[in-house]
């Protein structure tokens, strides 16, 4: 079994080194408490609600932020998966990045642009990446990309025992009772495919924009091994999974999930 971990961060956008501290903190908790993944949120080291492009591009140091990770991964001796605005020359891409001690493992690029990000960020062109690591296979995407099963079909086509998923999930109406819908989905993709999906989210107030405080991890069957608060308080929420059992896609003794599919009729 490894011990996983979605840190749920309140962060500040252009309060670039506090994010940082938010993140870092999180990952000292996390290997405090004996996990060996840790997954930070969306854009957590420039904040999300920008004013314009402009200021996005200002804050953009991805140079620091993988520094960091690199060194509190080395130091602590755990797999992170974090979101973070990377700038190459004038190009601004809402991107995610797996790294260890020795460095960054996989690098990906958000790829579908959820409102106003398409004015500030490029959208991605590749798959999502699955990379080999100290606790298993970790395929990454950013937010919105969890909302499209095909999407989610590639990294598990891709060998990934867990998704990591990095999101700011905007706090939005639902009926009294129910789960965020977008908490629901993501049960839904680890289910369709028999992935472990992590989800770190934010909490409190950017700009006027509130956060869901999603942060869960779903077991490979569909159910939550570890429930959002959804509230605005900062959480690292954990579970213990057995990575190596998403590998084995069996139904009972007659189905399987990749076996049973019927590609030549989807069209």
């Amino acid at each position: 079994m490894t011990r996983i971990a979605a840190a749920q961060l309140s962060l500040t956008v252009g309060d670039v080194p506090g994010n940082r501290r938010s993140g870092r903190e999180a990952i000292a908790n996390a290997a405090a408490a004996g996990v060996g993944l840790v997954v930070l949120p969306e854009l957590s080291d420039t904040g999300y609600v920008f004013a314009d492009r402009d200021e996005a591009v200002a804050l953009a140091d991805p140079g620091q932020t993988l520094e960091g990770w690199v060194e509190a991964a080395r130091e602590f001796d755990v797999v992170v998966v974090g979101g973070y605005c990377d700038r190459a020359g004038d190009t601004l891409t809402n991107s995610a990045v797996v790294v260890d001690g020795t460095g960054v493992l996989a690098r990906y690029d958000k790829v579908h642009l959820w409102g106003r990000e398409s004015e500030v960020f490029t959208p991605g062109t590749t798959p999502p990446p699955v990379v080999d690591t100290g606790v298993g296979r970790v395929g990454v995407l950013v937010c919105y990309d969890l909302e499209f099963p095909e999407w989610v079909r590639l990294a598990a086509d891709g060998g990934a025992d867990v998704v990591a998923a990095p999101v700011n999930w905007p706090l939005a109406d639902r009926p009294e009772g129910e789960l965020p819908i977008e908490v629901v989905k993501a049960q839904a993709a680890a289910a369709y495919y028999g992935v472990h999906v992590v989800v770190a989210d934010r909490c409190g107030d950017d700009r006027g924009t509130r956060w869901i405080g999603g942060a869960c991890i779903v077991d490979r069957t569909g159910y939550l091994a570890a429930r959002p608060s959804l509230d605005d308080a900062p959480a690292l929420v954990t579970a213990d999974l057995d990575l190596a059992a998403a590998r084995d896609k069996r139904l009972g003794s007659r189905n399987h999930l990749v076996g049973d599919r019927r590609p030549d009729l989807y069209g």
